[in-house]
């Protein structure tokens, strides 16, 4: 059906919302523009979104006047963002890499989960984190044979009153030996280095994994053209993800870094936190081996873990301290 163009604005393509009762002066110079927009801000109905819009004009705008952004400027930055988005598959999310690179996803994880005492310390997402980990039982394997070094996860999940988490889900993943993971394969067909499995009723869990080791991002898209023009590395130091979820807690996203990585100071996506370089035990002793489900025996690393988890009622109230402390909208 053709479209009526008799009236000024198409109703095929009007959002509903009408003008605003009040008259806005002509952007005839950098603070106009910016002024109206701030003004058009008013507008909108929920707090919070307009407390985060408002300091986003404030501070973007702000932006290009202290950089006198030139236009060629402003189209390589629209070109790289498209870019990024077009990067984006089911598999990889580049958009979160674009963020963890320039040190958005490590100051929202801190200021969201700042410091408590006693609590494990959470860490980046990362953008290799997907939804299809196939369950694993306690003590069962996370990797297919031939994936790496063996290595043996343990631990307990409690409260910061030191009572143990029972049935908590515990996503984990990991790279194989050669720095890669699953979903960077092409013929990638299942879920390998990664699974789903829960706590006992002590709290308790464990299971197989491999060494994880150190390993480059990705530098065949945008973002690695990024870091080449900033003359900065794309190495990651070698680590172990988990998510813990448990009902009445606040859900943790972490990784475990192993010592010695010359990468731990200088990681890519700035992710490592003191406490949680971690250390491999060296186990050389074959019945120990085979306790814990490595058929040859041999030798295997073992990753010891103590986490402690916040309650929502905890992570509540340390965001809201930390929003009346920084005169923060709640």
């Amino acid at each position: 059906m053709p479209i009526d163009t008799s009236s000024d604005v198409h109703a095929a393509v009007s959002n509903g919302i009408p003008p605003p009762d009040f008259e806005l002066p002509f952007p005839d110079g950098p603070e106009i523009i910016t002024a109206n927009l701030l003004k058009l801000t008013e507008l909108t109905p929920d707090p919070r979104t307009k407390f985060i819009f408002q300091n986003l004009v404030k501070y973007l705008h702000q932006f290009v006047k202290a950089t006198n952004l030139s236009t060629e400027e402003w189209m390589l930055a629209i070109n790289f963002l498209t870019r990024v988005g077009q990067t984006c598959t089911p598999l990889r999310q580049e958009m979160i890499l674009l963020s963890d690179v320039l040190g958005v996803s490590a100051l929202v994880d801190s200021l969201n989960n700042p410091v408590t005492e006693g609590a494990t310390e959470s860490s980046v997402l990362g953008p290799f984190f997907t939804e299809d980990a196939a369950d694993v039982a306690l003590g069962d394997s996370i990797a297919s044979e031939g994936k790496g070094d063996y290595m043996y996860v343990e631990g307990s999940i409690k409260t910061t009153e030191g009572k143990p988490v029972p049935d908590a889900v515990i996503e984990t993943w990991e790279t194989d030996a050669d720095g890669f993971y699953d979903t960077q394969y092409a013929d990638r067909t299942h879920p390998d280095c990664r699974g789903r499995l829960r706590s006992g009723k002590d709290g308790k869990f464990g299971y197989r994994a491999v060494v994880p080791v150190a390993y480059p991002i990705p530098v065949d898209g945008p973002v690695g053209d990024l870091l080449m023009a900033l003359n900065r590395h794309n190495i990651r130091p070698n680590h172990l993800h988990m998510i813990i979820e448990a009902p009445g807690f606040n859900k943790l996203v972490t990784a475990f870094y192993p010592e010695g990585d010359k990468y731990v100071y200088s990681d890519c996506v700035f992710g490592v936190k003191k406490s949680l370089v971690v250390t491999l035990k060296d186990i050389k002793d074959d019945n120990e081996a085979r306790k814990r489900g490595f058929p040859n025996g041999g030798s295997f690393k073992l990753l010891e873990l103590n986490l402690v988890l916040l309650s929502e009622e905890q992570k509540k109230a340390n965001r809201a301290q930390y929003d009346r402390e920084h005169g923060i909208y709640e």
